[in-house]
């Protein structure tokens, strides 16, 4: 009963953080004065537990143009944060929003007049989405073996710094989707394998 009512109440916590984001949205867009935007995303990346880069994407072309600049920064977010109780940081110009599981950090970054509960939002999403690819294994190894999935909840979640989508279980349909028709030429050495052994699963069963 217990933990029922603990399931009940993350999952309550998360929808009423879902309506708070799209809500702020909405204020966002028609606040007066303020110029409308939906590129809402600067940028996203996991790190390692050393502080070094698994995948990373920037939505900004004035954000850290470079390859140098960008990973330069990530060393530093890496720094102020790796040791950190907080889940949020205002770090040259932006706000990153964190959070780290085993030997992985997740961060979402926007403009420091971005909404928290907006960049939240994605990166519990992102979070989550990956938590569900990698089927609740959340570490390194297991990202790395992934990665082309990985990058697919990426391109769901966020295109061009707009958000797409906040649901991690409609985001994971779609990459689902979308994983289904990479060509065997473009999928990983441990697709192909996985793939070879559903078949001989099969094949032995008939």
């Amino acid at each position: 009963m217990d933990s029922l009512m603990v399931r009940l109440g993350r999952k309550t916590a998360h929808l009423l953080l879902r309506a708070a984001a799209a809500a702020a949205i909405c204020v966002m867009l028609f606040l007066p004065g303020q110029e409308p935007t939906l590129y809402t995303i600067k940028g996203m990346c996991i790190l390692d537990n050393d502080g070094n880069r698994i995948l990373a994407k920037y939505y900004d072309k004035n954000v850290f143009p470079t390859v140098k600049e960008q990973r330069a920064y990530e060393k530093n977010l890496f720094n102020k944060t790796h040791r950190a109780d907080a889940e949020i940081i205002m770090l040259d110009g932006l706000t990153c929003v964190y959070k780290s599981n085993v030997d992985l950090f997740f961060y979402v970054m926007g403009s420091t007049q971005e909404n928290e509960l907006i960049l939240l939002s994605v990166l519990n999403c992102l979070y989550d989405t990956i938590t569900m690819i990698l089927k609740k294994n959340v570490e390194k190894r297991a990202v790395l073996e992934n990665l082309d999935i990985v990058m697919l909840a990426f391109d769901e979640i966020c295109d061009g710094g707009i958000i797409l989508d906040a649901d991690p279980s409609s985001v994971m349909k779609r990459v689902d989707l979308r994983n289904d028709d990479i060509p065997i030429g473009e999928q990983t050495v441990a697709q192909v394998l996985q793939s070879a052994k559903e078949q001989l699963k099969w094949s032995l069963l008939k």
